[in-house]
């Protein structure tokens, strides 16, 4: 099941995940979610959107393997984010569903 969270900011959303033991960075280590999808589940999600600036938006993911691997993944909307990774990410919260 995943939860959907509002925090002040990304980096409020990134403290809470941390002190939920999601401490591993998957945007360091996206290749492990694109090449095994199915070994991964989102159990939370965290949408900030700018209140000015369209492309200060984020979604955080609170991301578990079944390995029990815990941590994040931010995904931007702007032009420079990992879009490959991002419908990733959508896919399976999708699929979670």
């Amino acid at each position: 099941m995943t939860r959907m969270y509002h925090y002040a900011t990304v980096s409020k959303a990134l403290d809470q995940l941390n002190e939920k033991g999601f401490t591993f960075d998957f945007n360091l280590n996206s290749d492990m979610i694109k090449k095994n999808p199915e070994k991964f589940e989102i159990v939370h999600v965290y949408r900030y959107e700018g209140n000015s600036d369209p492309g200060d938006e984020a979604v955080v993911y609170g991301i578990k393997s079944i390995s029990g691997k815990k941590g994040v993944y931010v995904a931007g909307f702007s032009a420079d984010s990992d879009q490959e990774t991002v419908k990733f990410l959508s896919d399976l919260s999708i699929k979670g569903r």
